[in-house]
C-alpha cells in the first residue's frame, strides 16, 4: 500500500525510516501524475518488505515541496537514512524507477 505523506508527518515517515523511501511528489491536476500514479502503486506491492513507497500531494503540502526544491511534477525522490539519493523528474517506466529502488537496497 502506498503511504500518504504529509508537512507534518514527513521526518516521522520519510527521514527517519529505516528502509529506502520513494517519495512521488504528485498533484490531482497534473496529467503525467496520473500516469505515474499505477506504477508507483504496484511498486509499493512489489517492494512491499523491503522499501517504503509514499505520494505527497504539493498543493496541500507546500513545506516539503519547497525544502526539496519541487518545481516540476512528477518529481520521485529516493532517500536512504535521511538523504535524497537519487531522483527522476517527469513519467518514466516502471523499470527505470525499479531499478533506482534496486540501486539503494
Amino acid at each position: 500500500m502506498t503511504l500518504e505523506v504529509t508537512d507534518s508527518n514527513f521526518d516521522e515517515l520519510v527521514l527517519n525510516s529505516d528502509k529506502p523511501v520513494l517519495v512521488d511528489f504528485w498533484a490531482e491536476w497534473c496529467g503525467p501524475c496520473r500516469m505515474v500514479a499505477p506504477i508507483v502503486a504496484e511498486l509499493s506491492e512489489d517492494y512491499k518488505d523491503k522499501a517504503v513507497i509514499a505520494k505527497m500531494d504539493v498543493d496541500s503540502n507546500p513545506g516539503t515541496s519547497v525544502k526539496y526544491g519541487i518545481r516540476n511534477i512528477p518529481t520521485i525522490l529516493f532517500f536512504k537514512k535521511g538523504e535524497v539519493v537519487d531522483k527522476q523528474v517527469g513519467a518514466v517506466p516502471k523499470t527505470i524507477l525499479a531499478s533506482k529502488l534496486d540501486a539503494i537496497l
